[in-house]
């Protein structure tokens, strides 16, 4: 039997990180394939949508600015059609991904430790739009909080680790789960924020040894190590093997923000339960039921 993990109670930094890879290490096998049957064509779609970018770009502009012909005209209306296919598929395939992801814990909680598939799956196709719109939102307030590059920037983006659970679990539409966001993380603004960037540094360290091998290709390929440098072209270093290493780090790096996803639940339910004491509430009241 497997252990069920218990989302609605309060955590400390070190459960939360310990049951986020609990969860994964017990649900594994049915979470990926539900994420595979619901968002794998999307996630399939993005990355097909990548190798098509990376072509286009490898192939019809040079980085060597002094070139008139560094970036000829008759390729851009090309490289628009690329970075537009690129954008549409990345935003489905993540919206897709994170939804899911999000309902298959909705489903598992709801069950206590069981899914219901059909749920899931209506449940994300339901709310499409509504997160749609939602994971919009949460990328602007992100670009404008880089844009500000000061103190504003916690203050927006710790809030957007929890915008997600909070238009699941607590049911709100995607401007009140906004809204609530920053209410909820008010009073806990600097451990979330501490719990945010630890998990975020940990995965940004696994990510990059996704992303050695593709430097050292890269490197290799442009003559780095042998002394024949020439960084403006970009054509004989954008090969099938160069695209091939970016999609399986691409990869990669959408289950690593699944990974943050299952954090990010656990992180709101602390935070929850700290304010509003849902979970509690609700054993209190299943345990009266079962006396009588």
């Amino acid at each position: 039997m497997k252990n069920y993990i218990e989302f609605k109670k309060q955590r400390e930094l070190g459960e939360i990180f310990s049951d986020t890879f609990a969860f994964i290490r017990n649900e594994y096998k049915p979470f990926s394939k539900t994420i595979i049957n619901i968002a794998g064509p999307y996630l399939a779609l993005f990355l097909i949508g990548l190798v098509f970018y990376m072509y286009v770009v490898g192939n019809s502009f040079s980085l060597d600015l002094q070139n008139p012909n560094a970036f000829p005209i008759e390729n851009l209306a090309m490289f628009i059609l690329a970075y537009g296919v690129y954008i549409i598929s990345a935003i489905l395939a993540y919206t897709f991904t994170v939804s899911t992801a999000l309902h298959y814990i909705k489903s598992y909680v709801d069950n206590r430790g069981k899914t219901n598939f059909q749920d899931i799956k209506d449940n994300v196709k339901s709310s499409f739009w509504g997160f749609l719109g939602l994971s919009i939102l949460k990328g602007i307030t992100i670009v404008m909080a880089i844009v500000l590059c000061c103190l504003p920037i916690l203050y927006f983006m710790i809030p957007m680790a929890v915008v997600f659970p909070i238009y699941i679990f607590a049911k709100k539409n995607a401007t009140d789960a906004y809204g609530d966001s920053y209410s909820l993380i008010k009073d806990e603004i600097v451990m979330t924020g501490i719990t945010v960037f630890l998990f975020w540094l940990v995965l940004i360290i696994i990510a990059y040894s996704f992303l050695l091998p593709i430097m050292m290709y890269s490197y290799i390929k442009m003559g780095v190590f042998s002394g024949e440098f020439d960084p403006t072209n970009m054509g004989s270093v954008v090969d099938p093997v160069y695209i091939g290493l970016n999609v399986l780090s691409t990869f990669f790096q959408f289950l690593l923000n699944i990974i943050f996803i299952i954090a990010s639940v656990l992180i709101y339910f602390n935070l929850n339960e700290k304010k509003n004491f849902t979970g509690t509430f609700e054993r209190i009241d299943s345990i009266g039921n079962t006396q009588e």
